[in-house]
């Protein structure tokens, strides 16, 4: 293989929002566009990844290797899907109480992980904030983070960033000795609204290097957003209030990479049957802006998104305003 593998990890903030669904269908166009993908399901507990890429739950998968029930190589546990060049690796399949994997289980996935032979490497997450989860969305230089336009979902999403945080600097900092960092764990909802910068600058009076090692953290973490069931244009007016938020609160920036409108035709065919519905509905304003956020993760992964949130605003103008023929091609950049 030419190219080192990247490392995906995809998350959200809930369950619900269509984080599999994400992870499944932009597996499927980064494999069509002659990338040797693998989609991993380490919604651990929850495993349902399967379903969606159209296989049966019956195959050995990370809970059987984590166990030790299944003795083989990561290549090994790779399935073939019906794509050409993309692989899947299943979840717990069958094995119960996995949901809270040990540090040593975590550090053997995380070796499996890195032993992967393919050029994306695509990781759906468990929804919410806990340690594995954080710890995992970190195994890539950056990754995806998966929220509908709702309120509720945006507010998960944005605990979930905030955690990411928090947790990258209380694991970065663990061994200076300064009382400052219990704050960290000690948030309560009477005292002022947290955050990283003032924190920071507190602490870098007890400890003048840790402000080092914050801004490091603040600039590595970069989260991606992909929007799922996106229904107006009224909708994208949240990118800038979550670029201000994270600048005011956490001091990092973010980049708006893709959105997925509603598609009623999309949440019947998930209703009939699981399976690729990319595959079945290549035309599909749906599967066009899967494509699209293809597109832009082998392009544009390795580099910062500058304007994303103007210029995903204005893709949404073009996709979700009605047009007698169709799907514009600008739209399909």
């Amino acid at each position: 293989m030419d190219q080192p593998s990247t490392i995906i990890p995809i998350a959200g903030g809930k369950g619900g929002v269509g984080k599999s669904f994400v992870t499944a269908n932009l597996a499927v166009a980064l494999a069509k566009r002659e990338h040797r993908t693998i989609a991993i399901d380490l919604d651990l507990g929850n495993s349902n990844l399967h379903s969606l890429l159209g296989l049966e739950n019956r195959y050995a998968g990370i809970g059987e290797y984590l166990k030790g029930t299944v003795a083989c190589s990561p290549e090994e546990l790779v399935i073939e899907t019906q794509v050409p060049g993309l692989g899947f690796i299943p979840g717990d399949g069958r094995m119960p109480f996995m949901a809270n994997i040990t540090y040593p289980q975590k550090r053997k996935l995380i070796r499996l992980l890195q032993a992967l032979p393919a050029r994306y490497i695509l990781l759906d997450l468990s929804a919410g904030t806990s340690f594995n989860t954080l710890d995992l969305f970190q195994t890539g230089a950056s990754g995806i983070v998966v929220t509908t336009p709702e309120h509720p979902a945006l507010m998960s999403t944005l605990v979930f960033v905030k955690n990411l945080v928090l947790r990258a600097i209380d694991e970065s900092l663990r061994k200076i000795p300064a009382p400052k960092l219990s704050e960290i764990h000690k948030q309560s909802v009477k005292d002022p609204i947290f955050t990283v910068q003032r924190f920071r600058n507190e602490l870098a009076q007890i400890e003048p290097d840790a402000a080092e090692v914050i801004d490091a953290i603040c600039r590595r973490i970069r989260p991606r957003f992909v929007y799922n069931m996106v229904e107006s244009i009224n909708d994208t007016e949240i990118f800038s209030n979550i670029d201000q938020t994270f600048a005011d609160v956490l001091s990092i920036e973010c980049d708006h990479i893709g959105l997925i409108p509603y598609d009623s035709e999309l949440r019947q065919f998930l209703r009939r049957r699981p399976g690729i519905f990319q595959l079945e509905q290549a035309s599909s304003i749906t599967a066009q802006t899967i494509d699209r956020l293809a597109h832009r993760v082998v392009q544009l992964w390795n580099q910062s998104l500058e304007g994303s949130a103007e210029l995903l605003s204005g893709y949404a103008q073009e996709i979700l305003t009605p047009k007698s023929d169709g799907l514009s091609a600008r739209a399909k950049r």
